[in-house]
Order: C-alpha cells, then structure tokens, then sequence
C-alpha cells in the first residue's frame, strides 16, 4: 500500500512539473528552469519505474497467498462433508466454484482494495489540483460523476443476472470434461463419440452465446460514461482555449489541467468499474458460499482420543438410518454384536444398505438414533479422524492416486519407512509383480491404477490396510471384480494376514462368505445375524452375539 500511493504521489507530480516547463521554461525563455524541470522529471520517472517494479512483485506475491489460502480454505471445509453430499454434487461444478469463484474473490478482495484506495486518493490529488489550477473548470467533473452513477446503477442487475448464467455455463463445461474424460474407454466401447462431441459443442455454443451477450451489456455499460468522459473533456478544450485566447488562462495551466482531467477520469473509470466488479463478485461470493454453508453430518461429540487398547468388539444397539425423512429407512431400531477378531459376511441384494452400514462404522454417516459401539464404547465419542486411522477400507472401486507404488501403499500412513512399505508388500502377496517393475516399489500407478490389473490394485489395498494395523477391516465388494479364483486366493490371504482382526466382509454373493463366522443378512429395515459356522461346514471358534 506504502509503494503505491507512492508511486500514485510521483504520477501526480508530473503534469504541475509540465505546467512549470511550458510556462516558466519555454514561455519564460528560462533555460535553468528547463533544465532543471527535465531533470526533476527524468529521477520522478526513474523513481515511478522502479516502485512500479517492486510493487508488481509484491502485489503478485500478495495475491498468489490469498488465492491459495481461500482456495484451501474451502477445500479444507469440503473434506468434512460427507459422501452424500458428494453424490448431490456435479464434480465440474465443485472444480468450478473452486477455480473460478474464489478466484473472482480473490481478485475484487485485492485488486479492488488497492484500486479503490489508489484511486480514491488519485481523484482527491487531481482533483484538488485542478481546483488550484481553475475552480470554474474543475466543475465539469462534479457534473459527470453523479451522472455516471445514475447510469451504471440502472445496468447493475442485468449485469448480475448475466455473470450468474456465465458462472453456470462454465461449470456445465466442467461437469461434463469431469464426467467424460475418466470413462473415456466406455465412449469408445459404445462408438458414442460423435454423441458426446456434440454435447460439448453445444456446451461451447451456449456458454458462446451468453459471453457475447455479456460482452454486449458490458459495452453498453461503459459506452455512455465513456462518451460523457469524451464529452467533457472537449468542453474543457474549447471553453480552457477560448480562456487561453483571452488571456485568462495560461498555456502550461490548460495543459496541466486537461491532463489532471485525464488523471481524475481514470479513477473514476475505475471506482465505476469497480462497483461493475462488485456484481460479479457478489455472484462468485454466493456460491462460494453455498459450499460453506453444508455443515458437517458427523462430528464428535466428546472429542476424545481412541484408546490403544481397543479389541474390535463392534455392537451395533438400537440402530435407525434414513437418507430421507419421506422414504422408509434402511434401518429401523434393529441390534447386533460381533466379537473381536471374528470374520463377518453381510450379505444382501445391491440398495438393501450394506454399503450404509460400513459408512455408518467408518463414520462417514451418523444414526439417526442409536449407537455404534466399540468395547462397549460409542465410536460417536471419538476424534473422527482417530477413529477412522483405526479402520481400513478395502472397497470395491479402490481408489489410487498418482504416484508411485510406495506413496499408494503408505498413503493411509504417511510416515511409514519404505522397510515398512516393502514388509506389507511382501505380505500382501505383491511383491513377485514389483520385483518385474524396472523401478520396483518406486514405479508409477498411472492415472487411478489406469496401468495395473483389478487383482493387483486389490493387493495395494490390502498392502495399505496392513500397513495401517487397524482393529477392524472392511472388505465392501472388494473382490467383485476379479474372477472366482483369484477372488477365492485373495479372501484366503487376507483371512491368514487379519486373523486377529475383526473383519467384516460385504458381497451380494454368498462365495466369498461361505467361511465366515458369522452371517449377517440385512432384510427389511432389520440385521438379522446368523452363525455360519454350521453351513461351511469348518470347524470355528464359539461365537456368542446378540
């Protein structure tokens, strides 16, 4: 702020330095004073370059960390929320309302501070100085100003309304590259390309034809202050001259006014602009704050640490969960209790709640009535994150991100040495592949594992849950994707590797739950729980449940 009113102080100076050079240099036929005026002005332009620079760098710096910081901020909030509200959400809208918005935010919070503060300080020096050089002149500008503002406040809400249309355009372009570009192979497998093609540009047509319709107001909204600027500096020039012609006005102070004129319209072009921007930024602001609004469905009620010494009895008391309160609930006041250490099917058709259940456990959901409880303490009381450190997902989609092979297997567990990583590798029954890798553990995943098999990115997730050494696993249709025997080969690994941790182990087919110490079946709203120990026809520990 110091460097630019600084440098909005040596601006000012130039055209009263101007004045003196016409007046007492040329017209006063005074070399000294020529020289000595030119010189003035060659270390005030020296002097405007060189703050200019520095403050560039700084205003850029300044901009860059609060971009970044709003942008995390909001992130930083997203990440509390849980995945029903991701499965209301379009991903191109999110990406949207992340880049764009904040970043229109960031713009009016930063440019528009210092625009405001230089220009208002910019319209009080010029303005104050064409009052010194001619008070009758200087009343043009205070006919121009209100004018303008009547004007620009009559446009303001077809501004708004267009910007709103321009956002949603291009977040329905987003949605759609979110959306297209990851299945791209199944557009190829069903020859929809054509189709798809035309959808974007459809897309592009749209968000084509309201640009240019904000183009057009936008024009229309600076065309007439432009003109009314153009306007008012003629009548200077020719009411100025006729007083030059007179007499009444010296040369160098015509000069030195019109371009005091000039200086004064530009902050006035842009507090006008800026009150433009405010519309925009108003609109970027709402739907910024649309995403802050959603407030977190899980939160810990006591804050309290997960104890170490946790077995994995997981009791499910008196349990009730619905999505919606106009549909019937998945589960209504419905019990049940699994012993520590013991392997668990849930069994049941696609949308009877499976999924719901480990949400519930892994505290992506809460009940609405009832508890979930671990040793005879509710998993409510616990820091959500710790709770979470202590229960591995091996999903059905598993999800890998970009990186090496090592980074996938600790991602749960950042700080796990790479002795570690190779350890639960080797356990996972992975490392025969890696040894074929060229970079070993250090080789690249690919786009979401886009280069690996579904038995390989199976065994990285198994490697990961290991590595995390938690008292409960989770296993949600995670062999449903590979063939019977590979599937029959992994569950008989993964029974070996956890046989001391509680596992619960969710399919919609019976094969991979045919060892299972317990079956637990969820029908009509209930959680019906059996000993499967009988029907495998293995022999098991003693079980008792609830």
């Amino acid at each position: 702020m110091t460097l630019s009113l600084s440098a909005s102080a040596t601006v000012l100076l130039q055209p009263y330095l101007t004045k003196i050079l016409i007046d007492d240099g040329l017209l006063g036929k005074s070399f000294t004073t020529l020289l000595i005026v030119a010189s003035v002005m060659l270390l005030i332009g020296f002097a405007s370059t060189g703050l200019a620079g520095i403050n560039r760098y700084i205003h850029t710096q300044l901009s860059a960390t609060i971009l970044f910081k709003l942008r995390e901020f909001v992130y930083s909030h997203l990440q509390t929320l849980s995945p029903t509200f991701y499965a209301k959400q379009r991903t191109g809208d999110l990406l949207s309302r992340l880049d764009g918005d904040i970043a229109e935010l960031q713009r009016f919070a930063i440019d528009g501070l210092f625009a405001s503060v230089s220009g208002i300080l910019g319209l009080i020096g010029a303005v104050t100085m064409m009052f010194l050089l001619s008070w009758q002149l200087a009343l043009l500008l205070l006919i121009l100003i209100p004018l303008q503002w009547f004007y620009l406040s009559r446009m303001r809400p077809r501004v708004e309304r267009q910007t709103r249309k321009m956002r949603e355009r291009s977040a329905d372009i987003s949605s759609f590259l979110a959306e297209t570009l990851p299945n791209m192979k199944q557009i190829q497998s069903s020859v929809a390309e054509e189709r798809e093609h035309a959808r974007l540009k459809l897309l592009n047509q749209s968000y084509l034809k309201d640009l240019l319709k904000l183009q057009w107001i936008e024009f229309a909204t600076s065309a007439i202050p432009s003109s009314l600027t153009s306007l008012t500096r003629a009548i200077a020039f020719l009411v100025g001259g006729y007083w030059v012609i007179q007499g009444q006005l010296a040369l160098g102070a015509l000069v030195a006014f019109i371009t005091y004129l000039g200086m004064a319209v530009g902050p006035v072009q842009t507090l006008l602009g800026l009150y433009m921007a405010w519309q925009r930024f108003t609109v970027s602001l709402e739907r910024v704050q649309h995403l802050m609004n959603y407030e977190p469905e899980v939160v810990s009620t006591r804050n309290a640490p997960v104890p170490l010494s946790l077995r994995g009895n997981l009791e499910i008391k008196c349990l009730s969960f619905g999505y919606h309160e106009q549909s019937a609930p998945l589960f209504q006041n419905t019990s049940a209790y699994i012993p520590a250490g013991s392997k668990v099917g849930i069994y049941g058709p696609s949308g009877i709640g499976k999924t719901t259940l480990a949400d519930l456990i892994m505290r992506h959901l809460s009940p609405t009535t009832g508890h979930i409880l671990v040793d005879g303490q509710d998993i409510a009381h616990y820091k959500v994150r710790d709770w979470r450190r202590h229960v591995a997902l091996v999903a059905q989609d598993i999800a890998l991100f970009r990186g090496t092979i090592a980074e996938n297997i600790r991602y749960s567990v950042p700080t796990a040495s790479i002795e570690e990583v190779r350890l639960a590798a080797v356990r996972a029954n992975l490392f025969s592949f890696i040894a074929e890798l060229p970079q070993g553990l250090d080789s690249f995943v690919g786009e979401r594992g886009a280069q690996l098999s579904g038995g390989q990115k199976q065994r990285i997730a198994v490697a990961r849950a290991l590595l995390q050494q938690p008292i409960l696993v989770i296993f949600d249709e995670a062999t449903s994707a590979i063939d019977l025997h590979t599937e029959q080969q992994l569950m008989a690994e993964v029974d070996a590797l956890f046989e001391n941790t509680t596992r619960l182990v969710i399919s919609h087919r019976k094969t991979p739950l045919l060892d299972a110490d317990l079956l637990l079946t969820i029908a009509e709203g209930k959680i019906q729980v059996s000993d499967n120990s009988a029907s495998s026809g293995q022999t098991h520990k003693i079980i008792r449940h609830a």
